[in-house]
């Protein structure tokens, strides 16, 4: 081989080279360190979209129910009582509880809608309401006991008489296959948690 083609094949040996380590720079650039491949990607998917048990334990909740409750609007007097329908069932292939109620509170006509979850990459209870009432949403999360029978949720709520976040706590309990009870506690005007609440859920035959 003559000289110039030897310098020829030798600068194109060059430019092959240059180009290969452009490419697998741009690639690492492009790429972020430690980013999953898509099997990776799929597994993690699949681990925190699929129901466990927390899910099945909600289905307890499912089915027609006829209630009866109480409700404190302050803890020195006696409770209103009310009664009233619920119809709940799990949605979205098992993963969320939806809750549908009817009846009265304080006297007046009451709807109200909630939908309960529990979020496997959280590891707790999640659930919202609302109802007519207001025209919030209401937020808790929270866990269960050892038994998973019982489960009890926290949040806020702005407080419209004082303009100030008012803290909440619930629970929710199931009694036997026929029998479950919801309560609830507020914050009072003196700071301290009362019970505002108490609903017991009877399953229609």
């Amino acid at each position: 081989m003559k000289p110039k083609g030897i310098l020829a094949g030798a600068a194109l040996l060059v430019v092959i080279a240059a180009l290969a380590i452009g490419a697998d720079e741009k690639a690492k650039k492009t790429t972020p360190a430690g980013a999953m491949d898509e099997k990776a990607m799929m597994d993690l998917m699949v681990k925190y979209s699929t129901p466990g048990p927390e899910h099945k334990a909600l289905e307890s909740w499912a089915g027609s129910w006829d209630t009866t409750a109480k409700m404190w609007m302050d803890p020195s007097k006696p409770p209103q009582e009310s009664k009233g329908v619920a119809e709940n069932k799990m949605t979205l292939g098992g993963r969320f509880l939806e809750q549908s109620f009817e009846g009265t509170m304080m006297n007046q006509p009451f709807s109200g809608k909630g939908y309960t979850g529990y979020d496997l990459y959280k590891k707790q209870y999640v659930s919202t309401w609302m109802d007519t009432m207001g025209t919030m949403i209401m937020m808790a999360t929270g866990t269960a006991d050892a038994s998973g029978k019982k489960v009890t949720m926290t949040g806020q709520m702005d407080d419209f008489m004082t303009g100030k976040k008012m803290d909440f706590k619930e629970t929710a309990t199931v009694i036997d296959p026929d029998h479950n009870m919801f309560e609830m506690w507020m914050t009072g005007p003196d700071g301290k948690m009362f019970k505002t609440l108490e609903i017991h859920y009877m399953k229609k035959k």
